[in-house]
């Protein structure tokens, strides 16, 4: 093959042998390429379709089933939504609010700090993209066993990636999670979110308009690293020894995204685009694709003004790359050298490289050869759509069947309290500060709540302290037992964290990280947690703005427990009067809100003490949810509770020791005649509140129809269940605090710098 394969000489040799299927194409994929371009593919044509319609990029298996998300009853609320970069909401006084929650899940396994750091890069890129100021990270992390030897490799990579991306741009991070599963080994999932705030007017859509305006290239140079990246490595399940196919993880560099940043914003304040789109995944081949499709002409792009960092590449790794911190603008012509000039203030590098044209082509020369003639539409937004066959798993109906009330239950005090004990200390429940010491949690000045409080809470106003609330929160083993059920209690977790605080929830995004599609067993489990999510929020009246889909997490013919991870956007008239999770002072009283049950399959205690998962999940009330987050939102008006935690994995032990543990205040309390179903049930629509006014907060209750017990009273430096046991505040804490420090060292000497050599110069 000559060096160039040119369109001419695509058309005249139509039998020359392509790669398509080392690309990830299916036979049927490649042959309907040859029927819409009416010949065989260039090398570059081919390399943009293989990773535009890769399952990364193209949701070819999911498509059928995310639509119920664009069939919810609108939201008022709603400005932006399915189908940008992210998802816009309306949150008062004039401010709009975007955020989005993606995944990196398969190059983190290959590479940890720099598969978690282009994660943090690439969904902060996402939000600049709609106009907006970045403002919050968080991130949802899981991996496998945690004393695993490969946890060891994976987790303090991960972590000071998150950590070194996001304080390097000076984000906080608000919140998150940090949980483990033998059922991630070699497949972690790492899921970033990002928040960012705007004026209504300020609006960005990624889309390409005006015959003659350009099309300009901004941000970092475009280099080898991250060939075929994200888009190939979340296409494919890994075998046993890791990725069958290993290209290039994308490398980051968050010195060079934060004056893309602030160039980005100094470029909206001057009205200098008339769209806007980041290069992630599947680079300028989605960028310019996509501008092209979604807006009214076509585009030409000539690939020789593309800067490069390797001049060795090829046109289809040009198109190919997802080298990180790069931007495309469509700028009129008239603002072309002021657009460029913002950029040259902020030292980033911007080259025009194309103009819309008038058509329905998307054209690339390379130099002076057309090597890329193709209708921008069938690359972007009409690729294939399967309707995959489903299969409800064999094991379920056992699974569900071994029902965790017949394990064996603690029968002394002092069993109990190694019970207790044993959830607390276990490194699903243990204390998370090793992590999120390695975040800047209140950079910014405008954090008011971070963890390990249940949602973050951020000032957006400093004059009228209006706020937002975030929360992220999934359960791979409520979505294992029933991914219906499992997704509401997700969903509805989330939900409780963010009312808790005070806040309103607004709107909800999604990563849904599940095994291959390719496996009947998976694509039910997806399609029922789809299925329950989307009945949770027309029940709970909140708009889906957006999300990811990660499939194929799985190694060989292993998958993980399906995983869908919901954030949850809510809204403070006035942080002023956020409620916090720990316990501050002695003398107030303590009260559970909502109902108990006798409810333990997937819980903590059976999958800490027994290494047992079975049964059916807690059962799921969406109104009891939203009348409790009523509630919770009214009492915080009121100035009537001093904390409130939900209560969720680990129930109401986990929820009592992590607040009391917050400030060091005990508490002496009553948990009724069944200790053991009060401590580790996890019925939800359950809250823990602490008041100095008991009579007004169960008034409030009672009109709500919201059943309250009073537990006791705070103070001391003991929990106390009097008749039953005292567990010393020195011992719990000893327990919840020693066990990540005792598996990966101390905190301080796994802070990440970015690793020797990984930074591309711009």
């Amino acid at each position: 093959m000559s060096q160039v394969d040119t369109v001419g000489r695509a058309a005249t040799t139509p039998d020359e042998e392509q790669p398509w299927a080392e690309l990830g194409l299916k036979d049927d994929e490649y042959a309907r390429i040859r029927d819409i371009l009416g010949r065989r593919p260039t090398t570059a044509e081919l390399a943009m379709y293989s990773v535009m319609w890769s399952e990364h990029c193209s949701y070819k298996s999911s498509k059928v089933h995310l639509r119920q998300f664009g069939d919810l009853p609108k939201s008022e609320a709603l400005l932006v939504g399915i189908g940008e970069n992210a998802g816009v909401v309306d949150v008062g006084d004039g401010y709009a609010v975007t955020f989005k929650v993606e995944s990196h899940n398969h190059p983190s396994y290959v590479e940890p700090y720099q598969g978690a750091a282009t994660g943090v890069g690439g969904i902060v890129r996402d939000i600049l993209t709609m106009g907006a100021r970045p403002v919050a990270v968080m991130d949802s992390l899981r991996f496998g066993r945690a004393d695993a030897p490969d946890t060891a490799r994976v987790l303090p990579g991960v972590v000071a990636g998150v950590g070194g991306y996001g304080n390097c741009l000076g984000l906080p991070n608000i919140g998150g999670e940090v949980l483990f599963d033998d059922c991630y080994a070699g497949n972690p999932l790492v899921n970033a979110l990002c928040v960012g705030v705007m004026k209504h007017e300020d609006v960005r859509l990624a889309k390409a308009e005006g015959v003659g305006n350009k099309v300009i290239l901004f941000g970092a140079r475009t280099g080898g690293d991250g060939i075929g990246g994200v888009s190939v490595l979340a296409s494919e399940t890994f075998d046993a020894e890791g990725p069958a196919k290993r290209p290039s993880v994308q490398v980051g560099d968050p010195f060079t995204e934060k004056l893309l940043i602030e160039a980005c914003l100094e470029i909206f304040a001057q009205d200098l685009v008339t769209g806007i789109q980041d290069l992630g995944g599947a680079g300028l081949s989605c960028a310019t694709s996509e501008l092209a499709s979604a807006g009214t002409g076509g585009m030409h792009i000539d690939l020789d003004a593309v800067p490069l960092r390797d001049s060795t590449l090829t046109p289809a790794e040009i198109l190919m790359s997802e080298s990180q911190e790069r931007m495309c603008a469509i700028v009129e012509p008239a603002k072309v050298d002021a657009f460029l000039a913002v950029c040259r203030k902020w030292d980033v590098l911007a080259t025009v490289i194309g103009e819309v044209t008038d058509g329905d082509r998307l054209t690339v020369d390379w130099h002076g050869e057309r090597i890329v003639d193709v209708p921008p539409r069938t690359v972007a937004h009409e690729g294939p759509v399967y309707e995959r066959p489903m299969r409800r798993p064999a094991d379920l109906d056992a699974l569900q069947a071994d029902d965790p009330a017949a394990l064996p239950r603690p029968q002394t005090p002092e069993e109990l309290t190694a019970h207790w004990l044993a959830v607390v200390a276990s490194p699903d429940g243990a204390d998370k500060s090793w992590v999120t010491e390695q975040y800047d949690r209140y950079v910014r000045g405008n954090t008011v709540l971070a963890q390990p409080d249940d949602a973050g809470v951020v000032r957006i106003d400093e004059q009228t302290h209006r706020g937002i609330a975030l929360s992220l929160d999934g359960n791979g083993r409520y979505a294992r037992l029933d991914p219906y059920t499992g997704a509401q209690l997700n969903l509805a977790e989330a939900y409780r964290n963010v009312a808790v605080s005070g806040a309103r929830p607004l709107a909800v995004t999604n990563c849904l990280n599940f095994g291959s599609p390719e496996e009947p067993e998976v694509m039910w489990q997806f399609a029922e947690a789809v299925r329950g999510l989307a009945d949770a929020c027309r029940d709970l009246g909140l708009p889906v703005t957006g999300g990811n889909v990660s499939l194929y997490n799985q190694t060989g013919d292993v998958a993980i427990n399906p995983t869908p991870v919901i954030g949850v956007l809510g809204v403070h008239d006035d942080v002023r009067r956020r409620v916090p999770t720990g316990w501050r002072a002695a003398g107030e009283t303590v009260l559970l809100l909502g109902e108990t049950r006798p409810e333990f399959g997937g819980s903590a205690w059976a999958s800490v003490v027994h290494g047992h998962l079975g049964g059916r999940p807690p059962a799921i009330d969406l109104g009891a949810e939203r009348t409790l987050g009523e509630l919770l939102a009214a009492l915080a008006h009121q100035d009537l509770v001093t904390s409130a935690h939900d209560l969720a994995d680990g129930g109401l032990a986990q929820a009592l020791a992590e607040s009391a543990l917050r400030h060091g205040v005990g508490a002496r309390l009553g948990v009724g005649d069944d200790p053991f179903t009060a401590l580790f049930s996890e019925s939800t629509a359950r809250v823990v509140v602490t008041t100095t006014d008991a009579a007004a907060v169960r008034r409030a209750a009672g009109q709500a129809g919201v059943s309250v017990t009073e537990l006791g009273t705070t103070g001391g430096e003991v929990l106390t269940v009097e008749g039953l046991l005292e567990l010393p505040l020195a011992e719990l804490r000893a327990a919840w605090s020693t066990t990540l420090p005792a598996l990966f060292g101390a905190p301080e000497d796994a802070v990440g710098t970015v690793p020797a050599g990984t930074v591309p110069s711009s």
